[in-house]
C-alpha cells in the first residue's frame, strides 16, 4: 500500500470493481443469449411449426382417401385370411368359406 492509496481510495478499489463487473458480464452473458433466442422461438412459433409440418408432408405425405381403404381392405382380407388357415384343421368348411369371402376382396 502507498500513500496514494489513502489519499485516492477510488483508484484502488477500481480493480476489484472491474473484476466484479466482468465477473457478471460473464455470468450475464449466457443468460442474454438465451431469452433473446427464447423471444425468436416465441415469436417465430408458427412459422417454424408451419416449416416443420411441410418438411414432415415432404418426407410422409398424407394419403388419399382411395389409398387407406385399399390399405384397410387389404389388412381385412389377411386378417380373414390367417383365420382361415387357423380354422383349416378344425373346421374345413368354414375355413373354405371364409377364404371365398377373403378373395372377393
Amino acid at each position: 500500500m502507498t500513500f496514494l492509496n489513502i489519499a485516492f481510495p477510488a483508484a484502488s478499489a477500481l480493480p476489484v470493481s472491474q473484476i466484479a463487473i466482468s465477473a457478471f458480464a460473464v455470468a450475464a452473458r449466457p443468460l442474454l443469449g438465451l431469452g433473446i433466442l427464447a423471444t425468436m422461438l416465441i415469436v417465430f412459433k408458427p412459422m417454424l411449426l408451419g416449416m416443420l409440418r411441410a418438411a414432415l408432408l415432404v418426407i410422409n405425405p398424407k394419403k388419399s382417401r382411395e389409398e387407406k381403404t385399399a390399405t384397410r381392405n387389404l389388412r381385412n382380407m389377411l386378417t380373414i385370411r390367417r383365420i382361415a388357415n387357423d380354422l383349416d384343421g378344425t373346421s374345413p368348411n368354414m375355413a373354405a368359406e371364409l377364404r371365398a369371402l377373403a378373395s372377393r376382396g
